[in-house]
């Protein structure tokens, strides 16, 4: 357990003095490209708290957007990372290898949906994942064209900002983007113009009908998708959506990417979402919660796919970095040991009930959705008026924070307000952040 008590304690006014005098700093000497969504200065952190430069401790419903799902200095990730630095921090992988990387290669291929033999790669970060899981998809398939869909996130490198829907701020005059990249609509029940309950049959038919007229199934080389958006707003697709676009992936020679970058390692109640939809990938992305907090990101997939890439093709200096490998290896033995799966589909059943009860009050919160660990509220401005409400998903994401509860907001409007805590924050914690976040939203309508 950590040692960082786990409780809210303000002891200033947020952000602090420190943290203000810190933020000075940061305004001198980091780029203003890099911002911060509450400039307080973390010191500590364990379990579901942060604690500040200012000692306040705050409620963690962020987890670093979704990286510390087994909560900060998770003991087995501590011992496992200090025993690693001290032995070696890096040799490279390619130049004399270690058994550190092969015990997380054969950790995601045992891990990741089917049964069949898989390979595994590792990186740096979700989008270097992703762009190599487009790079050996084209190379394995000898086609060019890749197909993602609204409000996909799927990184910040070029290819990935090309795969990313939202132009503000990931992509707003950063191009010219990758080529051969061309967008779908996505299954999104709540605002699907045909209404919920057609929006799987609809949605589908819509990608076939647009891929087949605008790109042509022999030219696709994969199709990638999050199983449940992350930064676009938390969608979950209509319930079948996914499936039959892997399947019509398989009947047509195009590899199916999932994109788990965000949904993986117990966050969505399942070791991935893949799994809730019955699905199993061609290939599958991973990073945030599988190491921890420290920079790791893999791309598992079939082994002859992953295979046909020739010598030297996938790689890079730091990729599968000893150190990182080892918190990996601690963080998913944490996952199983304390049976994180069922940990998140408990906060689940603690979120869903308060938010319902939320959202018979204040008719502003138009959709409530997500699984496990993995939730959000849609903010509209009120029955019959989709309109996207950014402005109070703003107020009350500030209000939250002034309460020291730290709280991420998201989707491709801005209206979307996630929730995604440690898996190690107690019931009490989290119980007392849903408080905060109910007082706020009242005082913000």
């Amino acid at each position: 357990m950590s040692n960082v008590p786990q409780q809210r304690l303000l002891q200033t006014a947020i952000p602090g003095p420190k943290s203000t005098a810190l933020q000075a700093r940061k305004t001198a000497a980091v780029s203003a490209g890099v911002s911060t969504g509450l400039p307080v200065y973390v010191e500590r952190a364990g379990g579901g708290i942060l604690v500040d430069v200012d000692g306040n401790q705050l409620i963690d419903f962020g987890s670093g957007i979704a990286v510390t799902t087994v909560g900060n200095a998770a003991p087995r990730v501590v011992d496992r990372v200090t025993a690693q630095v001290q032995d070696f921090t890096h040799t490279c992988f390619m130049v004399t290898p270690y058994e550190e990387y092969l015990e997380v290669a054969e950790a995601l291929n045992d891990l990741t949906p089917g049964d069949h033999d898989k390979r595994t790669a590792l990186f740096n970060s979700g989008a270097e994942a992703v762009e190599n899981a487009v790079k050996v998809a084209r190379h394995f398939t000898g086609r060019n064209a890749v197909v993602a869909f609204d409000h996909a996130y799927h990184g910040r490198t070029n290819l990935t900002m090309a795969l990313t829907a939202k132009n503000m701020p990931y992509k707003h005059k950063f191009g010219p983007f990758a080529g051969e990249v061309y967008r779908a609509p996505m299954s999104y029940p709540y605002r699907w113009p045909g209404g919920a309950a057609d929006c799987a049959k609809e949605s589908f038919d819509a990608f076939v009908t647009q891929v087949h007229a605008q790109v042509g199934e022999d030219n696709l080389a994969a199709v990638i998708l999050e199983p449940i958006q992350g930064e676009g707003g938390f969608i979950v697709p209509a319930p079948g959506f996914v499936k039959q676009v892997a399947d019509w992936c398989a009947d047509n020679g195009i590899l199916f990417i999932a994109d788990e970058v965000q949904t993986g390692f117990c966050r969505t109640g399942d070791w991935f979402a893949s799994e809730h939809e019955g699905v199993v990938p061609d290939l599958i992305t991973t990073a945030k919660g599988m190491a921890g907090g420290l920079p790791l990101a893999g791309v598992t997939g079939r082994a002859d796919v992953m295979d046909s890439i020739h010598g030297g093709g996938l790689g890079g200096t730091y990729g599968g970095n000893p150190v990182a490998c080892a918190s990996a290896l601690g963080a998913i033995e944490t996952m199983k040991e304390e049976d994180l799966c069922g940990r998140a589909k408990q906060v689940e059943a603690l979120f869903v009930p308060r938010l319902q009860a939320l959202a018979s009050t204040y008719p502003q919160i138009g959709d409530i959705r997500g699984r496990g660990a993995m939730l959000a509220v849609e903010l509209v401005n009120g029955p019959g008026d989709l309109t996207p409400n950014a402005a109070l998903t703003g107020a009350v994401n500030k209000a939250c924070h002034a309460e020291g509860l730290v709280t991420l907001t998201c989707g491709t409007y801005g209206n979307v307000f996630r929730f995604l805590p440690p898996l190690a924050a107690s019931d009490e914690l989290l119980s007392e952040g849903l408080d905060i976040f109910e007082k706020a939203f009242a005082a913000s309508v």
